[in-house]
């Protein structure tokens, strides 16, 4: 049995077309087929495209394709028809269906869904390091940060590094309490990329009673007193004051609002 020849033609990397192609033939390896993938990357142009269709008529190649552009598309049909060159359009039905079902045309730009993958491994690799240097675990974050943020337990600090996470960014957070020395890195950091978030007292109040009640505790512990919540209140200031960082008061805003508000100021 002559072997089989399979041409894999796209105006991008080709990947989609060699897969299908692959899972096809497959099916028929019982059957002693031996077939033989050639790729065709990046093809551009007709005259590209007419030498393809010349060397697989000559070879008895079967053409599997992949291309945005109508023009191209359409010569390709067109050609091998002519030839009697077998070749199977795998983008072209399903974006003449989506563009007759949306009303709107296709930009036609190759190797657009190489960009989504980046863009969503950047934004699996932003949320893995929020939870990483989440809470000040590992201080060596801070310098590989994107946006740090600063501000004492109950800010919004974890939810809001999530947040920004999602838009690809990548957030360290640290709490400060009068206690504990706040890392050295935090004094290290561009203070254009730091955030401190602070809260009206009475707010925070109120936010850590109810955290204490959820949690079986005494909502009178010192942790919820309005003279421990203030100290601590002070000590934020003294070290947003020392970075000379941005400060946003979240105390009626939602993540959201707060994300929306260090968005703008970033960038």
């Amino acid at each position: 049995m002559n072997p089989l020849r399979l041409f894999i033609v796209s105006d991008s990397v080709g990947e989609t077309g060699e897969l299908v192609a692959k899972a096809a033939v497959s099916q028929y390896l019982d059957s002693g087929l031996d077939p033989i993938l050639k790729r065709f990357p990046y093809i551009e142009t007709i005259d590209q495209l007419q030498n393809i269709i010349r060397v697989a008529a000559e070879q008895r190649a079967f053409i599997v394709f992949t291309l945005v552009s109508k023009e191209l598309r359409s010569h390709l049909v067109k050609e091998t028809d002519r030839l009697g060159v077998t070749a199977v359009d795998l983008m072209g039905p399903l974006m003449d269906s989506l563009e007759r079902v949306l009303g709107s045309a296709p930009i036609e730009e190759a190797g657009l869904v190489r960009k989504l993958d980046d863009d969503y491994f950047k934004k699996v690799e932003a949320i893995e390091f929020a939870v990483k240097y989440d809470d000040g675990r590992d201080p060596r974050g801070i310098l590989m940060a994107d946006i740090v943020l600063v501000g004492v337990s109950r800010t919004s600090k974890t939810p809001l590094s999530q947040y920004l996470a999602h838009k690809r960014l990548k957030v360290a957070n640290v709490p400060l309490v009068p206690e504990v020395d706040p890392p050295e890195e935090l004094y290290m950091v561009d203070p254009e990329k730091c955030f401190g978030l602070v809260i009206s007292p009475e707010k925070l109040n109120s936010i850590r009673k109810e955290r204490l009640l959820a949690l079986g505790l005494n909502d009178g512990a010192n942790y919820a007193k309005l003279s421990r919540i203030q100290e601590e209140i002070v000590h934020f200031n003294n070290i947003v004051g020392k970075i000379g960082c941005e400060v946003i008061d979240v105390t009626n805003r939602a993540v959201e609002e707060t994300a929306n508000l260090i968005l703008q100021k970033f960038k």
